[in-house]
């Protein structure tokens, strides 16, 4: 489906991708390593390499099975990335770290280790603060002031928290796939939960385009439950009274919609009803039946994400370099599309959730 924005109207069309160098993103770290324990934690640099390759690469090298190897999350393979990643050597000296790097004209693939240290844990999924992003637009075609503007907007109100395109699949195909799967299909254990996420994450997109359209998308609707900027602690339903209404406007907490699952919707009144208005056609439907019969509950994302220290360069008249930071489990195509409309690669740009 295609989406509102919140914004208005695009500003700009450009290109984007052109390059791996176009779209360089750094995990932050949640954590520090410790310095002693049978996992050596690696920081690399990659470039032409997604991070699945780059785990079979790793545990290559370390002489270990897959299995051994952890990461905190995905990164796509046309881009320049720094992320972290574990091997489990128990009882073993670290493997010599030039025999992991490699850089190949040709394809332009490259691995570089930044940093090696020891630490007690394998890296889980989802172990990070968040991600930095650099990002280059190419040719742009808009009025460079209103551009200006609407980069401030951004700065200053933020923007819809979609889940991006790229969870969907190619023109959607992980949708027809769950419905499929929920009527009865059989799946890989893997491919279930990829598709159980964009079955969710549709019935999220639909509550947050409506609201959008609505004007409600950082605004409480009665009966609003709420979240806690950079965490998943819920509470709620709450008024949003005065106290509420300086919380909003100070970014500490943020309005919610559904990731689809068992048991009753937390919002109540006229949040509640809203949502069962948007998620009552057949496909839906659907969707949520699906969804409740594999088991999962109902939980609560964030309507609004605000991106941290946005900075606007232009480079020369038609390229322009973005850099910010996302907290986990956004996605930076959700500030792009504020932008405008962008011809290029599609990238998996979220932090792990």
């Amino acid at each position: 489906m295609s989406l509102p924005r919140a914004h208005g109207a695009a500003v700009l069309r450009a290109r984007f991708r052109q390059s791996p160098e176009d779209f360089s993103v750094t995990e932050l770290d949640a954590f520090d390593a410790d310095g002693q324990g049978e996992h050596l934690l690696l920081t690399i640099e990659k470039r032409g390499l997604n991070t699945a390759h780059v785990a079979r690469l790793v545990a290559q090298w370390a002489e270990v099975p897959e299995s051994a190897v952890g990461h905190a999350g995905l990164k796509d393979r046309h881009a320049v990335t720094r992320q972290r990643l574990s091997v489990q050597l128990p009882g073993r000296p670290d493997p010599p770290l030039d025999a992991l790097a490699f850089d190949d004209p040709a394809t332009g693939e490259s691995l570089r280790v930044l940093e090696a240290r020891r630490h007690s844990r394998k890296l889980p999924r989802g172990a990070l603060a968040g991600n930095r992003f650099e990002l280059v637009l190419r040719e742009v075609d808009g009025v460079r002031d209103a551009i200006d503007a609407r980069v401030e907007a951004i700065a200053r109100r933020g923007v819809p928290n979609y889940f991006g395109e790229q969870r969907f699949g190619r023109e959607g195909g992980n949708l027809v796939r769950a419905l499929a799967m929920f009527g009865g299909r059989r799946v890989r254990r893997d491919e279930r939960a990829m598709l159980l996420s964009a079955a969710r994450s549709e019935l999220f997109n639909r509550v947050l385009a409506a609201r959008v359209a609505a004007g409600t998308w950082d605004q409480a609707l009665e009966g609003e439950v709420w979240v806690l900027d950079g965490s998943r602690s819920v509470f709620g339903p709450v008024a949003a009274d005065d106290t509420i209404a300086e919380r909003l406007a100070a970014f500490d907490i943020h309005p919610t919609a559904p990731l689809w699952g068992r048991g009753p919707l937390r919002c109540e009144g006229a949040a509640q009803a809203f949502e069962r208005e948007v998620l009552s056609d057949e496909v839906a439907m659907r969707l949520r039946d699906g969804l409740e019969a594999a088991g999962l509950r109902q939980e609560r994302r964030a309507t609004r994400l605000r991106p941290g220290d946005l900075e606007a360069e232009w480079m020369d008249v038609a390229t322009l370099r973005l850099r910010f930071a996302l907290p986990p489990g956004t996605y930076a195509t959700s500030v792009l599309a504020e932008l405008g409309e962008l011809a290029g690669h599609q990238a998996v740009d979220r932090s792990s959730e």
